[in-house]
């Protein structure tokens, strides 16, 4: 097996990634294959996303956008996950509603959440309720596909020994497969939080009046490609965060379980 890597020698290979893409961007500018009404270069881009930091466009500043948005992500994320997991868990144990949910949400599960954007914007509008549902489109069903799988594969003497001692079912749900399936749970909401933040963003575009979306509509309406760009590395940037908080919160977990070195 190839010789995994030190977290030095990772940040490093990273660092090598992001100067060449960095790199690359500039020559196109520098050797105007692309125009800069098209694509800035660099540091035009990291003047504007800094100047946004500081001054309202679209009614607000970049970090107040960004606020707008991670509300309305906070709102859908944790309904989705606060559904979706008791649900999973729950449709892995009783097997009579595991075959009435199933069709249904199998059925709704491809449909994707950015077709949900008209139904929003009709009973919605441009309020905060149209961006949550399209966001708990997208993040609910990682949230329980994750928990119903993580439900299916505990070793079934957890269940044995659950049962023998006469442990109710909902106690069985509770203590034997919730705790069971915490690191499938955890892999589930990292999905959950990517497409739930893909979805926000999505919804923004068009249904809403603040957000990182709505300042990038704004942006291409005044014809300021610098804006579109900084909404989108706000968007990246915060989307990392949201992705390295719950891989380190999996990797406690699995530690803990003696799962992972």
């Amino acid at each position: 097996m190839p010789r995994s890597l030190s977290p030095g020698q990772s940040a490093l290979l990273g660092l090598i990634g992001f100067a060449a893409f960095i790199g690359f961007w500039y020559g196109l500018t520098a050797a105007g294959i692309m125009t800069r009404q098209f694509l800035p270069p660099p540091w035009e881009v990291l003047e504007r996303f800094v100047h946004l930091l500081n001054t309202r466009f679209a009614g607000a500043t970049l970090l107040q956008h960004l606020a707008a948005s991670f509300e309305r992500f906070a709102y859908g994320f944790i309904l989705a996950a606060v559904i979706g997991i008791p649900l999973g868990l729950l449709m892995g144990w009783y097997r009579l509603l595991d075959q009435i949910v199933t069709p249904i949400f199998d059925g709704l599960r491809f449909i994707a959440p950015i077709a949900w954007v008209p139904f929003a914007a009709l009973w919605f509008g441009t309020g905060i309720g149209g961006p949550i549902m399209i966001i708990f489109a997208g993040a609910f069903p990682p949230c329980l596909i994750n928990a119903y799988r993580g439900a299916k594969f505990v070793e079934p003497r957890l269940i044995e020994a659950a049962q023998m001692l006469g442990t109710p079912g909902r106690r069985v749900v509770s203590e034997v497969l919730l705790p069971a399936s915490v690191p499938s749970i955890i892999s589930g909401l990292r999905v959950s939080a990517g497409l739930g933040w893909q979805s926000l963003v999505g919804a923004e575009l068009i249904v809403a009046s603040a957000g990182v979306g709505y300042l990038m509509v704004q942006g291409q309406a005044n014809m300021s490609t610098e804006t579109v760009m900084s909404g989108m590395i706000a968007i990246g940037i915060v989307g990392l965060l949201l992705d390295m908080a719950l891989r380190a919160t999996e990797r406690a977990i699995l530690r803990r379980r003696g799962l992972e070195t």
